[in-house]
């Protein structure tokens, strides 16, 4: 579906665009553009891919012209641009709220306007029962997304989103910071042992929005099965590849706005999500406000459905964990004593 399309990224400097980009580039796509504010990310790309079909725009969700001149002649978008780390959204709320939420309204308008063919919009498990500022603005990046879908024409732009769990190696997470830290020799920090999370790679996340781009409708939300592990388990993987089981680790305690484990769907989105073998999809409630004097057959079953969260799904052990590692290409150099960078 991507023959001699044009493809937009924003946010399309991060770890989530470079996959995208190794993905892609050699496939017969007509031209991917990297929509950012960093001209110095965009330089050290431009450099690495020296690629023709590579097309750099310098500019920010936040700026709705500047969205809209990058949108002119795209096909697809993939919405990745927002503000990912916890504790600066908590410190920043308002920051998080003009490119989560602003930002996507402006991203969804311009393609509207320009009648780009699909929009796939990122968001996060944080999104769900959200308590920290970075969640709750990527759930309102939610509701944005479903309100515009709503009302636009289906035979000219589709929007749709997915939502991540934590994606190992993307720039901000913690095993590059563990790397980091074995590499100075300095203990490991971890914040709780018992604290869960759902593990993907960054693969599993371009497979989830292609997934999307194929299969979805106004309004979807795609979530990818993803097992979990405690941040413990984690920890003592990484350890046992470099065979530096004795290396420390210091406990720090939960920082501001994390919790004690994510969900990727709640109680009520569970209740009418679709089975799709390796995903779920959440359909959107289509009802209009002028709603139907009668209880829906789902209501009543709200109570008898558990969420599916990072401490019900599928458990990772040390070995488990440690096969999913060796996926990562730069921790399967760093078990074998060598370093390249996470993202390449």
């Amino acid at each position: 579906m991507f023959g001699n399309k044009n493809l937009l990224i924003t946010g399309g400097t991060g770890s989530f665009g470079n996959a995208v980009l190794r993905r892609f580039l050699d496939t017969d796509i007509a031209e991917i553009r990297i929509f950012s504010r960093d001209e110095k990310k965009q330089d050290d790309m431009r450099k690495t891919y020296n690629h023709r079909k590579l097309k750099f725009y310098i500019g920010d969700v936040r700026d709705y012209q500047s969205v809209l001149n990058a949108t002119r002649g795209v096909d697809f978008i993939y919405h990745a641009a927002a503000l990912k780390q916890v504790p600066s959204c908590e410190f920043h709320p308002m920051e998080a709220v003009k490119t989560n939420v602003l930002g996507t309204e402006n991203v969804l308008e311009a393609a509207i306007q320009n009648e780009v063919k699909r929009v796939v919009c990122l968001s996060t498990d944080k999104a769900v029962y959200p308590i920290n500022a970075m969640g709750i603005s990527k759930a309102m990046m939610e509701k944005v997304m479903v309100a515009k879908s709503r009302n636009v024409d289906s035979s000219k732009t589709v929007i749709c989103g997915t939502r991540y769990g934590n994606v190992m190696a993307s720039r901000g997470s913690v095993i590059p910071l563990f790397v980091d830290q074995i590499r100075a020799n300095k203990p490991i920090t971890i914040t709780d042992p018992s604290m869960t999370r759902f593990m993907m790679t960054l693969d599993d996340a371009v497979d989830l929005v292609l997934y999307a781009f194929e299969h979805g409708e106004n309004g979807d939300i795609f979530v990818q099965k993803a097992p979990a592990a405690t941040i413990e388990v984690l920890a003592k993987a990484v350890l046992e590849l470099i065979q530096k089981q004795e290396h420390p680790i210091q406990v720090m305690g939960t920082r501001h706005g994390e919790k004690l484990y994510e969900a990727l769907l709640s109680r009520e989105e569970m209740v009418c999500a679709e089975d799709m073998g390796d995903y779920y999809r959440v359909p959107p409630d289509l009802r209009d406000l002028n709603y139907a004097k009668f209880v829906e057959e789902g209501d009543s079953k709200i109570a008898e459905v558990e969420d599916y969260n990072s401490h019900n799904t599928e458990r990772l052990d040390v070995e488990g964990m440690k096969k999913l590692l060796l996926k990562l290409d730069f921790m399967r150099a760093f078990a074998a004593g060598e370093y390249i960078h996470p993202e390449g």
